[in-house]
């Protein structure tokens, strides 16, 4: 019987960077879901702030190579990978110089987010999928965590939806607490165009693209929510609900069951791969 495969496209995985909540699912929802006899493949970006030597991460040369354009800019596109031996998983990361150098992830040292954001996360986005396109692994479920994912909804559905690696796999997004959230120019929409994508795609950042916009654009283009964390941005939640697409409230831990969220989220792809 084949195997479910998954594909987890994150913006935080311990210990590559620091604790939070939405790092340790990135880092403890895919060993369980593995070990559940699921196929999974991990995303996260390469930040500067990732010590390469000690977690021993290396560029994998065949998957590298590719460029990008964004914003009438080419951006070469270098895959690395690396493992966490303790749980038999391996990492992808997406890099680029001109976008992951610099040490911190989102805002600089003092709490401002990078003007460049937007461009970031368009790369990261169509990194990933290019990636999973050379790897010629075909995802039943593709599963957004955190703002940094929130156009792969958008390019699953429209920019790569004739491509047999991607057109019949389930989006899920999961909907955090972020600890920064960004700010856009009014460019943001013209960076984000690509190939199958429309202006009428992107009507939601026409205006002021937010935090809150760019998260109702995923929503859009998603097939299941989840609420990863207690707290989310109010906007955005009531418009996940009133999207009437599946939504899986947040599972409230309770000392000593801290990762028995990963059943409910295992019971959530089954709904989602039973879904027309």
């Amino acid at each position: 019987m084949e195997k479910t495969r998954i594909l987890f496209v994150t913006q935080e995985i311990t210990p590559y960077l620091p604790d939070s909540e939405l790092a340790r699912i990135g880092r403890f929802l895919p060993q369980g879901i593995q070990e559940r006899g699921k196929e999974i493949r991990t995303f996260l970006p390469r930040f500067g702030c990732i010590n390469e030597r000690r977690n021993q991460l290396h560029e994998v040369i065949r998957l590298s190579g590719m460029n990008m354009i964004i914003n009438d800019t080419d951006h070469p596109l270098i895959i690395k990978v690396a493992s966490i031996q303790s749980a038999r998983m391996q990492v992808y990361f997406i890099d680029n110089e001109d976008y992951f150098c610099r040490k911190t992830t989102f805002c600089d040292a003092s709490g401002v987010p990078f003007e460049d954001n937007d461009e970031r996360a368009v790369f990261y986005a169509r990194g990933v999928l290019e990636t999973i396109r050379k790897l010629r692994w075909t995802p039943h479920i593709i599963h957004c965590h955190g703002w940094f994912s929130s156009l792969v909804p958008l390019y699953v559905k429209k920019a790569f939806r004739e491509d047999p690696i991607f057109s019949k796999s389930k989006v899920i997004l999961s909907l955090y607490k972020e600890s920064c959230t960004p700010v856009f120019t009014p460019m943001f929409k013209q960076k984000a165009m690509t190939e199958g994508v429309t202006k009428k795609d992107l009507t939601l950042l026409d205006d002021a693209p937010n935090y809150v916009t760019l998260s109702q654009l995923a929503i859009n283009f998603s097939d299941g929510i989840i609420a990863g964390s207690e707290t989310i941005d109010p906007a955005v939640e009531k418009y996940a609900r009133r999207s009437g697409k599946p939504f899986l409230a947040y599972h409230q831990p309770k000392e000593g069951e801290e990762y028995n969220y990963i059943d409910d989220y295992a019971a959530f792809y089954d709904r989602m791969l039973d879904m027309p």
